[in-house]
């Protein structure tokens, strides 16, 4: 397919033209924004400063953290400067860098979110060999795997969409470059395109979803077998990532796993997985892990002496 692309650059049309209500949305995204970053800067710092948390779980857990830093900055500060600006315009090399952008870490968080569900696995069925097993080269091979498949998912998506010609018109009906939007803008036939994007983007969330499912079940029928506070531990650890898992996937699952039409809900999905769920994640791994809240207790009661000392 020839790429006749005349169109330079898309026009964002964001969520509203009312000058008040931006600037409202202005405002409540940005200290979305702001405690986003803090939140998952904690978590890395507390993981990284406490010895006690320097395990595969909270391994895994910090680079999801750094994952939820990368993956709302993508789009949230381009739709802040929307909010307070007349011009709303992306270029196309933007676009599409937007869009390889938000997939590679969108998928790097699903890979990462699947091996924690392994860890979890082998943590609570063979914790006799655990370390064994989750040994620090295979964490690492762990995580590179998770960057290195990211990389190869989003460079699939942007040679697709790459092929694809633009000739207008140029307005997206959405607050991001992102493919759905994009591919009901292309002036050619998008099937067989879509159908690739569709099947790229859903046979990785369908053989991840499964390998949770599966490690969760093995899990939930080892855990039969445990005493009351066993069970209560292993429960609780779990249901975090249940929770971050189900916040995480729904939303995607409801974008990318249909044919590429706008749905008037479209935005609001996105706005969620986008922009609340990197938030979420690090409050609900700190207010239901007694481990990392002690961990961040630790740590503010050491910085505080240390400004006592300083000031002293």
């Amino acid at each position: 397919m020839v790429n006749e692309t005349t169109v330079e650059d898309f026009l964002l049309l964001g969520f509203s033209n009312n000058p008040n209500l931006q600037m409202l949305l202005f405002f409540v995204f940005l200290i979305l924004y702001i405690l986003t970053m803090l939140g998952n800067l904690l978590i890395i710092v507390t993981v990284k400063g406490d010895s006690s948390l320097h395990s595969p779980m909270y391994y895994f857990l910090s680079n999801m953290s750094f994952v939820d830093l990368c993956y709302p900055s993508i789009t949230t500060p381009n739709m802040l400067v929307n909010f307070v600006t007349n011009r709303k315009n992306i270029s196309y090399n933007g676009c599409m860098s937007q869009i390889f952008l938000f997939h590679f870490f969108s998928c790097v968080e699903v890979f990462i979110l699947t091996v924690m569900a392994f860890d979890r696995y082998v943590a609570i069925c063979n914790p006799l060999r655990y370390t064994t097993i989750m040994n620090r080269k295979v964490c690492n091979l762990l995580v590179f795997a998770c960057w290195v498949g990211g990389a190869v998912h989003s460079t699939a998506q942007i040679i697709l969409m790459t092929t694809l010609p633009f000739c207008g018109p140029n307005q997206i009906d959405h607050f991001f470059c992102d493919i759905p939007p994009l591919l009901t803008l292309a002036c050619t036939d998008t099937f067989v395109i879509g159908a690739l994007i569709i099947s790229n983007s859903g046979l990785i969330s369908v053989v991840c979803f499964l390998i949770l499912i599966i490690s969760y079940t093995l899990i939930l029928l080892a855990v039969r077998r445990r005493s009351a506070e066993g069970k209560r531990k292993a429960l609780s650890t779990c249901g975090a990532h249940l929770t971050v898992v189900t916040t995480f996937f729904g939303p995607c699952v409801f974008i990318y796993l249909r044919p590429a039409t706008t749905l008037p809900l479209d935005k609001l999905v996105s706005v969620f997985y986008a922009v609340i769920t990197p938030l979420l994640n690090p409050m609900i791994y700190t207010l239901r892990n007694a481990e990392v809240k002690v961990a961040m207790k630790k740590l503010v009661s050491r910085r505080i002496s240390t400004g006592h000392k300083t000031a002293h």
